[in-house]
């Protein structure tokens, strides 16, 4: 069996990635970054998986506001009941967000945001959840090397679940964004998104180290983590994703 790993990057919008800094800096404008990777497999095991992220980021004078759009397949080379060999989708999942954050004025980093999400996941415990929501969220601390940022807000989310039914109802939504700058080419990074409703609890992780090439290129190392408490029979509570990626920043 060989293996091919295959790791290009998109572009979306005009930016500028800074010579210190991991992530784009503009003060006024747009922060893009564009992530894929894609593993191609031949021989004894056949198939292909894709992963990919787009994060542009608006700040202006009264507004910070973020767009994310990410996407993950896999197809794999499968033998039918007759004997046949055949490609067989066996992940397919994308998800699509939008953030618009107030700037309060008393408040360097404090903001009112309003959001909402959409994720459509074919093979998941739920296929389809989307969710908005309101809330607060500042930058709870910050030094040299570490940046702490939380959010906090009630919302509403609509679910199908795998075998049709449809939920909906209120949710608590809680994030923390954790930043460690290991050296002037590495970061560490850990998301958590936690939204809680009446029936369900359903969680969001990923772990990642971004390692820069240049001042626009960097490699990415992830671990990504989804769970939900209250699943169908025959799904389980957790799914998981591990990945490497180029992204590329401006």
């Amino acid at each position: 069996m060989k293996s091919l790993l295959i790791i290009s990057a998109l572009a979306l919008a005009h930016g500028y990635a800074a010579a210190d800094s991991m992530d784009p800096v503009n003060a006024h404008g747009w922060n893009t970054s564009a992530e894929l990777g894609a593993i191609s497999t031949s021989g004894n095991t056949v198939g292909t998986s894709v992963t990919g992220k787009i994060d542009a980021k608006q700040e202006l004078p009264k507004w910070s506001n973020e767009y994310i759009l990410s996407g993950y397949f896999k197809d794999e080379e499968v033998t039918n009941d007759d004997g046949e060999k055949v490609r067989e989708r066996s992940a397919q999942r994308y998800s699509l967000s939008a953030k618009a954050g107030y700037k309060l004025l008393h408040d360097d980093h404090g903001k009112l945001y309003a959001l909402a999400t959409h994720v459509d996941d074919r093979f998941g415990a739920y296929t389809r959840y989307s969710t908005i929501g309101v809330g607060y969220g500042t930058q709870t601390y910050q030094s040299d090397t570490h940046t702490l940022d939380v959010e906090v807000g009630p919302g509403y989310f609509r679910g199908v679940r795998s075998e049709g039914e449809t939920e909906n109802g209120p949710t608590v939504r809680g994030a923390a964004l954790l930043k460690w700058k290991l050296s002037d080419s590495a970061q560490f990074s850990q998301n958590v998104i936690v939204e809680r409703g009446t029936s369900n609890i359903h969680s969001m992780a990923e772990t990642a180290l971004r390692t820069k090439i240049n001042s626009t290129m960097q490699m990415k190392a992830a671990f990504n983590i989804r769970n939900d408490t209250s699943v169908p029979a025959d799904k389980k509570n957790t799914d998981t994703q591990t990945s490497v990626t180029l992204v590329y920043s401006f």
